[in-house]
């Protein structure tokens, strides 16, 4: 249920004076980062709850809203293969979420190290890395990160390339997807291209920033026909076709 996460309120009694009021309990939202484990089988009004939070930063219960400490963010995962039981995230909640990561199985020696991890009595040792105010400082460093113009461009003709009822779209798209991206998109194009270019030790983004970032913003913002489903054509082979088709406006300027 949606107070499940919120949180809810409970009626407590004074046992001096006998009087009676209600008290706010507050649930797991109230937390820097929220790890919802298999969030597609959350029913739709926990889902609902929770698009509140991930898009206004805070909670309504009742009459009262309720601000949630920053910084806040939202990971999720969602099992590919067992479908029942579960409800599928609306699209205006899945284009909240920045990335759309997809795990394969891991290696051979990765499997062996969490056989042994998870097996043996070793316990791992956990260090303090950041607070809440270095990720906020570590956020306006990247908001602050220059981006030319023609980067710019070619973040939002990318997007705009996704959708099918434009003019600009190319035939391929008008024909395998059936909605595209939004301007979320190109607007997490943009912060995730500025953040792989400070971690590559660089001042300003570049199309090739964009480009690189480009399957993991947008996979989960295109969604693709019944026919394109059909011949096994996804997502990511319909933005992969967007970038080739613009290779040659890709830059990278050291």
């Amino acid at each position: 249920m949606p107070s499940d996460i919120t949180g809810t309120e409970v009626l407590e009694e004074d046992k001096l004076t006998g009087q009676r009021e209600f008290r706010f309990v507050k649930g797991p939202l109230f937390t820097n980062m929220l790890l919802a484990d298999e969030i597609n089988r959350t029913p739709p009004k926990t889902q609902a709850a929770l698009l509140e939070a991930m898009q206004e930063h805070h909670i309504t219960v009742g009459a009262t809203t309720y601000p949630l400490e920053e910084p806040f963010f939202v990971l999720a995962t969602q099992n590919p293969i067992e479908q029942e039981g579960t409800y599928p995230l609306p699209e205006a909640q899945l284009d909240r979420f920045l990335f759309n990561i997809v795990l394969d199985y891991p290696s051979a020696e990765e499997e062996s190290q969490i056989i042994l991890s998870v097996t043996g009595a070793k316990r791992a040792k956990l260090d303090k890395i950041l607070d809440g105010e270095t990720v906020i400082k570590l956020q306006e460093l990247i908001r602050r990160v220059p981006v030319a113009p023609h980067v710019v461009e070619y973040a939002r003709d990318l997007v705009r390339a996704t959708r099918p009822q434009k003019p600009e779209a190319p035939d391929f798209v008008k024909e395998m997807v059936s909605w595209g991206a939004g301007p979320r998109a190109g607007i997490s194009l943009i912060q995730a291209a500025k953040a792989r270019a400070v971690l590559n030790g660089r001042h300003h983004a570049t199309t090739f920033d964009v480009s690189c970032i480009a399957l993991p913003v947008m996979r989960h913002r295109v969604v693709t026909t019944f026919a394109a489903e059909s011949a096994g054509v996804k997502s990511d082979d319909v933005i992969n076709m967007l970038l080739k088709s613009m290779k040659s406006r890709e830059s990278l300027d050291i």
